[in-house]
């Protein structure tokens, strides 16, 4: 007798959200990932149809739940921004993410990082990046007519898409909105909103006392008004 096992229909496909792993295998490369992803999520904050994730398991191919990767960040045009477990394209209209960025740790080895270029190539990625923290190397792939492309030259590059500029002319890479402000990590904003409130804060300070002095102008005024007119001097008379 011959036992056919069924075969699993699309509800029962399961797409796991988390293969165990850490989001990160060092500091530098968590802090990266950060501020790239939040970045970037400040910049399309308004826009809803921007949607922007870290180490979100994309699977692009419906009932293939083994064709997985999981960008450190990916950034996708033309979608709602909403909480998703997993980013499944059949379920997005068919949109690939357009760019994608990964953060070296020294764990990766060049099997696996060829084995995600050919993954962003297939699945049509527009743009692709990979920085190294350790020695300050970026390297990018911009897709053309056959596919992603190695970018010759990546120091000032801007990013068709994202309009962003890359600067490796320090120690590490600085990278500028469109409209020149630096990516900024969660520190360094926090600082800035504290610098904020302390001017804001002397500024009312300022502005209670320049209150204060105008207020007590303006007694001395009237005392000195009253002191006329006891004399028998109008002071009306005066201005």
């Amino acid at each position: 007798m011959v036992t056919q096992i069924p075969v699993p229909t699309q509800q029962q496909i399961i797409y796991p959200e988390s293969d165990g792993k850490p989001m990160a295998n060092n500091t530098d490369q968590f802090r990266w990932i950060l501020v790239i992803q939040q970045n970037l999520e400040w910049m399309y904050a308004n826009d809803e149809n921007v949607f922007v994730a870290g180490d979100l398991f994309w699977y692009p191919v419906q009932g293939r739940p083994n064709i997985v990767n999981a960008p450190d960040v990916m950034v996708v045009f033309g979608t709602p921004k909403r909480r998703r477990s997993s980013y499944q394209q059949w379920n997005e209209s068919g949109i690939a993410p357009q760019v994608v960025f990964e953060i070296l740790s020294p764990s990766n080895t060049q099997d696996e990082m060829e084995t995600k270029l050919l993954f962003y190539d297939r699945h049509q990625v527009e743009e692709y990046y990979i920085y190294n923290p350790t020695n300050n190397q970026l390297r990018g792939w911009l897709r053309g007519e056959d596919g992603l492309d190695a970018i010759a030259s990546m120091e000032n590059y801007a990013s068709p898409r994202l309009a962003i500029r890359f600067d490796l002319s320090g120690d590490e890479l600085q990278i500028y909105q469109p409209d020149g402000t630096r990516f900024f990590s969660y520190v360094e904003i926090c600082q800035l909103l504290e610098q904020a409130e302390q001017r804001t804060e002397q500024a009312e300070q300022r502005a209670e006392l320049a209150e204060t002095a105008l207020e007590e102008e303006q007694r001395r005024s009237q005392i000195l008004a009253e002191r006329l007119r006891e004399m028998g001097i109008n002071p009306d008379e005066l201005s």
